[in-house]
């Protein structure tokens, strides 16, 4: 069942069949996973056996699958065909038969193949007669750029994870352990999405682990807490914030919070900076500096940015190297970070929507480092 009408996604698909004959492509071969998805409205996993949607530069839209999988795919969408395939058929025989002309004897023609497929999948088709790129290549505007039903979805799950941090300073009291707060922290988000992606709480030295999930520690008075979570919204849309927590108690020293100050300028100034037009790497430049100007560059390392929509991560990627220039309603986190090895870490992290007037976030939780407001738990 899908979340948006079969026009959505027949329109979805015209416009990536007009980049492929922008881009000389004469086809794309997508398998399973957010780019799916986002042609289809429908998530499918048929484990080893090949699925794919393809599109070709004529327009055409054809769901290859296995048989057995037929009967679970929509069938209300008019304008994409499905051809099911039973065990000792050739999928990759299928596929190409879509995409084969007889004026490929004289120039191969360029097929763009999906990041999801398998090494088995690519490998087997590579012995057709056609040159492969990555289709990424071809349509990542279309995946980057949102529209506005994905923009909706996803400020509705920026609310949704906002109200799961609003309960998070009822939860840091001195005595409890990280593995409980993301206990709780687990069943507040089912209570707001359909799924939990992650959940990030790093104490004391936990936090300098950028990736830490959260263990058996105690947290102390006077500890500052990373939380970092995120889940999945009905319509498959995701969602991602980070805030740094003060334990009460006691107050943080010195040190952390000079460079929690710093870190705020720094997330600061990216949010104002961020204009259509500029590349990944300047905005990654706007914070990194900052922090690396204040003596901190070598506590900072990790990008400052991913994209986000049916993916949790996906591109644009804010970061040194990437001179993508940043568009229009493109949708993507701002959130730099300060690690110190073994004795702490903080990072803050808003979801934003890049407008011509520049970005706007769809996270609004209090960022001082103080403790914030204290909402009444509902766990």
């Amino acid at each position: 069942m899908t979340f948006f009408g079969s026009d959505t996604f027949e329109r979805r698909r015209a416009a990536a069949c007009k980049f492929l004959a922008a881009n000389h492509l004469r086809a794309v071969i997508i398998g399973p996973g957010p780019e799916f998805e986002y042609l289809t409205g429908t998530q499918i996993d048929t484990h080893e056996r090949l699925s794919a949607i393809v599109l070709t530069d004529e327009g055409n839209a054809t769901v290859v699958l296995p048989s057995t999988d037929a009967g679970s795919f929509p069938s209300d969408d008019p304008a994409l065909i499905p051809i099911g395939w039973r065990d000792g058929e050739d999928p990759y025989e299928i596929v190409y038969k879509l995409i084969a002309s007889p004026a490929d004897s004289a120039t191969p023609p360029i097929i763009g193949l999906g990041s999801t497929l398998t090494a088995d999948h690519v490998l087997a088709l590579q012995r057709y007669p056609f040159k492969t790129c990555l289709a990424q290549d071809a349509l990542s505007s279309l995946f980057m750029v949102k529209d506005d039903d994905e923009i909706a979805q996803l400020a509705q799950a920026a609310e949704a994870i906002d109200r799961v941090h609003a309960l998070v300073p009822s939860l840091l009291t001195p005595g409890i352990t990280e593995r409980a707060v993301a206990d709780a922290l687990h069943t507040a988000i089912l209570e707001e999405h359909t799924a939990v992606d992650f959940i990030i709480v790093g104490s004391g030295p936990n936090g300098a682990n950028p990736h830490h999930d959260f263990s058996d520690r105690i947290i102390e008075a006077g500890d500052i807490v990373v939380v970092d979570i995120g889940g999945t919204i009905a319509s498959g849309y995701h969602s991602d914030c980070t805030r740094t927590y003060l334990v009460e108690g006691a107050p943080g020293s010195q040190e952390q919070l000079d460079a929690y100050e710093v870190l705020l300028q720094a997330q600061q100034a990216a949010c104002d900076a961020a204009r259509p037009g500029m590349r990944a790497e300047e905005l990654d430049a706007v914070a990194r500096n900052i922090i690396s100007e204040h003596g901190y560059g070598e506590w900072f390392t990790h990008r400052i940015g991913h994209g986000i929509g049916l993916a949790g991560h996906e591109p644009p990627f804010l970061v040194t190297g990437n001179d993508l220039v940043l568009d229009e309603g493109m949708v993507f986190s701002i959130e730099p970070g300060i690690y110190k090895p073994g004795s702490w870490g903080m990072r803050i992290e808003d979801i934003v929507h890049l407008q011509a007037d520049g970005a706007h976030a769809l996270n609004t939780r209090p960022k001082t480092l103080q403790p914030h407001p204290r909402d009444t738990p509902r766990i």
